[in-house]
């Protein structure tokens, strides 16, 4: 995820980029400096538009990135437009084309699924 500015809160900003990183203040304020800076590591899209979404509501400007095919996510809008990934593998494994996992599948690829008789 791409912290593209700061916008004009820049104490909310430093303190909504702590709680995505959980850098201290003095390391999430030398970050938002550097904007425009990646912010977090590639992980699951939602992850990425849940902290673009944090972020945003602390009044800066966060942009998702694929790091399949480098298409920007708008956060809260779900998967791209069907058009063509550029990514070097199938568009059918590209986290940005693909619609969000539903919440049993995303348990059961973090491996909180229960199996049967485990309580």
């Amino acid at each position: 995820m791409l912290l593209a500015e700061a916008g004009e809160r820049r104490t909310e900003v430093v303190r909504a980029i702590r709680t995505v990183t959980g850098l201290s203040l003095w390391n999430s304020k030398l970050l938002l400096d550097g904007a425009p800076v990646e912010v977090t590591e590639p992980n699951w899209l939602e992850a990425a538009q849940d902290a673009a979404g944090v972020l945003g509501a602390a009044g800066a400007r966060a942009v998702v990135v694929c790091d399949w095919c480098d298409r920007h996510v708008t956060p809260g809008a779900g998967h791209l437009d069907p058009g063509p990934c550029q990514g070097p593998w199938s568009s059918g494994t590209c986290r940005a084309s693909c619609p969000p996992a539903t919440d049993w599948v995303r348990a059961l690829l973090t491996g909180r699924v229960h199996q049967q008789g485990d309580g």
